[in-house]
């Protein structure tokens, strides 16, 4: 399964982006996709994820700023970015939880390479 990420960039703080992951390969199902992000010197965090269903999950931080969406026919997961502020500065990456076979009772999380957002002040 190969994760393409796209959308990184810089913008000025109070714009906003918006970040694509597009999942390929071979599969049973998508069971959910999410984007996490790593500022320098800090650990990786959820940014946000959802589920197959549209169960949608936010960090408090970025809660009522960033929206996430799906398109399962495409296996692509969109991260729309709001009101962007300097801490949001970070290589955010692309995870996917898929099932690879109709058998496969867990999910096997593949990652993408991350793609860098940077906000001025």
């Amino acid at each position: 399964v190969q994760l393409q990420a796209s959308g990184g960039g810089v913008v000025q703080a109070g714009g906003s982006l918006r970040l694509s992951c597009a999942a390929s390969g071979s599969f049973f199902s998508i069971e959910s996709m999410g984007w996490y992000r790593q500022a320098p010197g800090k650990q990786r965090e959820l940014v946000a994820s959802i589920t197959r269903g549209g169960l949608r999950n936010y960090a408090d931080s970025v809660k009522g700023r960033f929206i996430i969406s799906s398109d399962n026919g495409k296996n692509t997961v969109y991260l729309q970015m709001n009101s962007l502020e300097s801490e949001d500065t970070a290589v955010y990456f692309c995870k996917s939880s898929v099932r690879p076979t109709v058998f496969a009772v867990n999910g096997v999380d593949f990652w993408g390479k991350g793609t860098l957002v940077t906000v001025s002040s």
